[in-house]
């Protein structure tokens, strides 16, 4: 019971703190990390004990395959070479310049026990790279780079990691064995993922109608996605966000408007309730870590997580810019095909490194002790140093993001607002096109033609900036506008009557809820619609 009321008062927590940090205008999980790591130091709490296995299987998979359906396919296809280059190389390079840092300046420290530090902490965030840069206005390029990294950099972390693993707890360790394994556990992870999109792609399309079903289905596919590689002994995440992206990149023609309406609610409930409680319980590890380091005085402790904080921030600004650069230069068809970035946007994705939930999970998961018996060497350090990364790259970075984007004005360049027009222009012209060319004969009756036509056409003259009037006085959309604002003072008389209804109980409660359901979507619909200038 007691972890029930645990989980819900951090829940409130979480949902407080979200709305102070809009105000604020930071990064949520910034600010909870820092509340959670003030809470763990509360005399007479309960320590809250993270296990790796509820961090790998209850927020991992969900948050991967939101991140998954939420990125541009048509993006990520075509900056795909970044991608694989920051996902796959400076994960391999992070952790091997952690690895001799660590070995040289920690003392006793192995290099398996390097390799294994690199590995938990070379992989920068989903989470944390997504909420961090929402709502800067950076281009898409950014924050498709950035997003696509994440996603990937996990799994290839996770596969070092179990090498780093298996090295320490066996003492053998065979290089071209290890690569070998490595493509070969890729390769089959992106197969499943493949296979289990493609299957659940048709049971989505077969239960198109039931809306409730399709979006539990959501829910359950990358619990079950993972829980197969698992079983399979592949990477869990490379399976999960395989299938993520392959049925986000069809959902279209899959998905029924009530689907989608009513799963993008659930899962922007469900996102926001994990992000948010995977960082408060962050911050909220760091007592029970500090009080388990054994051999290090906490000074010894600080300078170390300091150190590595440091390393890793410095291998990805020197990876980047010449991986940005270099390609360019020894490739003509990279130069044609991808536009030349600029050093400003390569300078915030060099600094957008934060660290997060699976830096600690793997942390987490190092087991306490070896098959002799004997303590795992370096677990309580190699978990301090854990939480000194992330705190520091997420506090530190997150909140200097914003400034360096400012100071070096990095901004989105494409017009959004010009891009929205002519697609609104685009569809409504073709809506009328239609209706001229199938309606216009008596099939429709006239009133109900005239109805849905003027409709349109008033909608094309607000997007035109003109307005089709006898009058010279009205101004540009003012028409349009002034007819959004009379559907919605209807949809309010329309309610109240609604309202009277179920006051007095005259109607069934399911009929109610129906019509209550139908307003609700016509006003949102509605408010949607602003004037674009």
């Amino acid at each position: 019971m007691q972890s029930i009321e645990i989980i819900t008062g951090l829940l409130g927590v979480t949902t407080l703190l979200a709305v102070i940090a809009r105000r604020l205008r930071i990064s949520y999980p910034i600010l909870l990390v820092i509340t959670g790591l003030l809470i763990g130091w509360i005399p007479g709490l309960p320590p809250v004990i993270l296990s790796p296995d509820v961090v790998f299987l209850i927020f991992l998979p969900p948050l991967l395959y939101a991140s998954a359906w939420q990125i541009d396919n048509v993006e990520l296809k075509l900056y795909s070479r970044s991608v694989s280059f920051l996902a796959v190389g400076l994960v391999l390079f992070t952790s091997t310049v952690v690895a001799v840092v660590a070995h040289m300046w920690i003392p006793g420290f192995s290099w398996s026990q390097g390799y294994l530090l690199g590995a938990i902490i070379a992989p920068p965030d989903a989470v944390a790279a997504s909420s961090v840069t929402r709502g800067l206005s950076i281009p898409k390029r950014i924050t498709t780079v950035l997003e696509g990294e994440s996603l990937v950099n996990d799994a290839t972390s996770l596969i070092i990691y179990r090498y780093g693993l298996v090295a320490i707890l066996t003492s053998q360790f065979v290089l071209w064995e290890a690569g070998l394994e490595f493509v070969g556990i890729a390769l089959a992870s992106v197969a499943l993922g493949l296979v289990i999109g493609w299957v659940m792609l048709r049971v989505h399309r077969a239960i198109s109608k039931d809306t409730v079903t399709n979006t539990a289905l959501t829910l359950l596919i990358p619990y079950g996605s993972y829980l197969i590689a698992e079983e399979l002994d592949i990477s869990g995440v490379l399976v999960v966000v395989t299938a993520g992206l392959y049925i986000s990149a069809l959902s279209n023609s899959v998905f029924t408007y009530q689907s989608r309406l009513q799963t993008n609610s659930v899962w922007a409930v469900v996102v926001f309730l994990l992000n948010g409680l995977v960082f408060i319980l962050i911050g909220l590890q760091l007592p029970t870590i500090v009080s388990e380091l054994n051999g290090y005085t906490l000074p010894q402790a600080v300078t170390y997580a300091g150190l590595i904080s440091a390393v890793a921030i410095i291998c990805r600004i020197v990876w980047v810019f010449p991986g940005a650069y270099v390609p360019r230069w020894l490739s003509k068809g990279i130069r044609k095909r991808e536009a030349k970035p600029t050093w400003q946007q390569v300078s915030v994705i060099s600094w957008a490194g934060m660290r997060g939930v699976v830096s600690l999970a793997g942390a987490l998961a190092l087991p306490l002790t070896l098959p002799n018996g004997e303590p795992f060497p370096g677990r309580d350090l190699i978990l301090f140093i854990t939480f000194g990364v992330i705190f520091c790259t997420l506090v530190l970075q997150g909140l200097t993001l914003p400034v360096l984007i400012d100071e070096l004005k990095v901004r989105e360049v494409v017009d959004g607002k010009q891009e929205e027009r002519r697609l609104r222009r685009k569809m409504a012209q073709q809506a009328i096109t239609h209706l001229e060319a199938n309606h216009s004969a008596g099939t429709v009756h006239d009133d109900v033609l005239s109805y849905v036509k003027n409709t349109y056409e008033l909608r094309i003259n607000e997007l035109n900036g003109m307005i089709r009037a006898n009058t010279t006085a009205e101004r540009p959309a003012e028409l349009y506008q002034q007819a959004i604002r009379l559907q919605l003072e209807l949809l309010s008389i329309e309610r109240t009557v609604l309202n009277e209804q179920r006051r007095d109980s005259l109607l069934d409660d399911d009929v109610l809820r129906k019509l209550e359901q139908e307003l609700d979507l016509e006003a949102a619909r509605l408010s949607l619609v602003q004037p674009v200038e």
